[in-house]
């Protein structure tokens, strides 16, 4: 699945976003590398049925299943809080909004930024991505006023791709996004520690349902895609949030269509491009796909999630097979309590 990338450069005050390089992928240039001996890690965050995460759990709290097998911890350890290695990308979807809601996006997100002054939590970059490029952040803050102040200063562009372009506007609005959660995720996975990504965007066109055809060729294109990345996701040890700022103006079939595709991909003949969206890479991830008019509170909602986690590893069974899926799930020994990490991982003999 080629997507092409086109590129731009804008300099805001003192903080410079530069453009990303070209880049094209597909599934058959970049299929992820076998792990022959990795060990997995999980990034997990414990709930309780309303409230923030959960601190000061142990260990013996936790069990760790894979394909419904439990598995011995080789790794266990308490993160969170200012000092935890976590940095925060804030993404800006303009390939998938209007112009109007981009700019309801820009208010909200510098209300959250200003809202920490000069003391976000955790380092913070920004990157926009628009239908003519996507300009990134270099180095990330935790001066929100400096953020605001140099998102205020970019106008972007309304998007040519819309939503009435039709089924070709659309194939190219989700090959422009999926391209970019490519690069970003690859910049990202250049850093240590836990990234959150918190994509926000109402999602790319789903292009799935009765009328949409596959050929056997196509499907294993998208498996493949699948499982580049989810892979490229875990590696990089980033947790993506799909935040859709529509909240009640999205119409309900929308906001929940894409959970008919939340479910573990196993093999190529049952993929669509469903499998692809913003909303199932989130959750898939171990992330959030969440929607509200307050945009701003979202943002808070996510970020709590680096307040107190947990980072457990385990050795992962061996393979069969070349992209085996292995689910994966945490149950807790204590009641009321609910833990969220990656739902599973593509495992290579």
């Amino acid at each position: 699945m080629s997507i092409a990338s086109r590129c731009g450069v804008f300099v805001l005050s003192s903080l410079i976003f530069a453009s990303s390089s070209a880049l094209s992928l597909s599934a058959q240039q970049t299929e992820p590398k076998a792990e022959p001996g990795g060990k997995v890690i999980l990034d997990v965050v414990v709930s309780p049925r309303s409230g923030l995460p959960v601190a000061s759990l142990q260990q013996q709290d936790f069990q760790v299943l894979d394909n419904k097998a439990s598995q011995a911890m080789t790794s266990f350890a308490e993160l969170g809080g200012e000092k935890a290695p976590v940095e925060v990308l804030l993404v800006i979807d303009a390939v998938n909004a209007t112009f109007s809601t981009v700019a309801m996006e820009r208010d909200q997100i510098k209300n959250f930024l200003r809202s920490h002054g000069e003391h976000l939590a955790n380092p913070t970059s920004l990157a926009i991505v628009t239908d003519t490029g996507m300009q990134i952040q270099p180095s990330p803050s935790k001066d929100g006023n400096a953020l605001s102040t140099a998102l205020d200063q970019y106008t972007g562009g309304l998007r040519t791709l819309r939503r009435s372009s039709g089924f070709y506007g659309a194939d190219d609005r989700m090959n422009l996004s999926i391209n970019a959660m490519h690069q970003l995720v690859a910049r990202e996975g250049m850093k240590k520690g836990r990234k959150l990504i918190l994509w926000v965007s109402p999602g790319w066109p789903l292009l799935s349902g009765p009328n949409v055809q596959l050929g056997a060729k196509q499907e294993q294109q998208i498996f493949s895609t699948v499982v580049q990345l989810s892979t490229q996701l875990r590696q990089a040890q980033v947790t993506l949030y799909a935040l859709d700022p529509l909240g009640a103006n999205e119409s309900l079939l929308r906001n929940l269509y894409y959970e008919n595709f939340v479910k573990g991909l196993t093999k190529p003949r049952d993929a669509a491009l469903g499998n692809l969206a913003l909303q199932v890479l989130a959750v898939q991830s171990g992330g959030l796909a969440v929607n509200s008019n307050d945009l701003t509170a979202l943002l808070e909602h996510s970020v709590e999630d680096v307040t107190a986690y947990y980072e457990i590893s385990y050795d992962p069974p061996p393979a069969d097979r070349r992209d085996e899926y292995h689910s994966v799930e945490i149950r807790m020994t204590k009641p009321g309590l609910t833990a969220r990490t990656i739902q599973g991982y593509y495992s290579q003999p």
